[in-house]
């Protein structure tokens, strides 16, 4: 019987806005053998629907909201469990995805003591968003990060990435963030409970080494590293683990040979 597939996106169907070539046919090798997958992304800015719409606009159909995961949603789902509060509350640093995702677990946004702040890759980060989550995090709040990715790749290169918002508000604070996404194992285990299986059952597919990589190594996956991303053969060497498999991209992926 083939493995579940658990896949990143961000370099590893898409850069940016171009969609890396055979990863259309991937996923339709997926949809066509019948294959349980699932798209794990540390991107925390879109919600599934804006994931599907994007993924249509690529050219890449036959997928509900129920193909993905956000760390937006692990870590929505993360606080709902830690908080004994009736009406949490927390300042968020990060887009519309992620205060969608805290709002329907029964959180407020505040800037009143809150008493989480929570950190994810933003298109607007301000000096004074750092200045007024140092001051609520200095009163106490409980400093989360949605994910560590330093940066992103984007076509022709790569962009800053949540990781550095979080390294701001770190120096500032002297506090390390909580990070909920990957490489918390956390968030793969709530992606093989989604499927129904056992991690063994499952193959983690991403592009980085230090999140998906030992996310899933760490999670008891069999992992697969794709060169499409942000890892290269060269860089990979420098890990004191390995995947159990390294592709140049998906196009080479038969999900039944792994």
């Amino acid at each position: 019987m083939s493995k579940s597939i658990i896949s990143d996106m961000d370099g590893v169907i898409y850069r940016g806005k171009q969609l890396i070539p055979g990863a259309r046919e991937f996923v339709q090798r997926l949809i066509d053998t019948q294959t349980p997958f699932l798209f794990l992304t540390n991107n925390a800015e879109q919600t599934p629907l804006d994931l599907r719409l994007k993924l249509e606009g690529l050219g890449i159909i036959g997928l509900t909201e129920d193909n993905f995961i956000t760390s937006a949603m692990a870590t929505a789902m993360f606080l709902k469990s830690q908080t004994r509060k009736a009406m949490p509350t927390a300042y968020v640093v990060g887009g519309a995805g992620l205060i969608n995702e805290l709002y329907n677990v029964g959180f407020s946004i505040s800037e009143s003591y809150p008493d989480y702040v929570v950190v994810a890759k933003s298109q607007t980060f301000s000096f004074e968003q750092i200045k007024k989550a140092v001051r609520f995090i200095d009163q106490g709040a409980k400093f989360i990060g949605t994910n560590p990715d330093m940066i992103d790749p984007i076509e022709g290169g790569y962009e800053p990435a949540a990781g550095t918002l979080l390294a701001a508000i770190e120096a500032a604070t002297g506090k390390k963030p909580y990070i909920v996404g990957k490489p918390n194992s956390l968030m793969m285990l709530l992606a093989t409970r989604k499927l129904g299986v056992h991690p063994e059952e499952a193959v983690m597919i991403g592009d980085r080494m230090d999140t998906d990589i030992v996310g899933g190594l760490e999670a008891g996956m069999c992992t697969a590293l794709v060169l499409s991303g942000v890892s290269t053969r060269e860089s990979m060497e420098q890990f004191p683990y390995q995947p159990d498999y390294v592709f140049d991209s998906v196009a080479d992926i038969d999900p039944h040979a792994l």
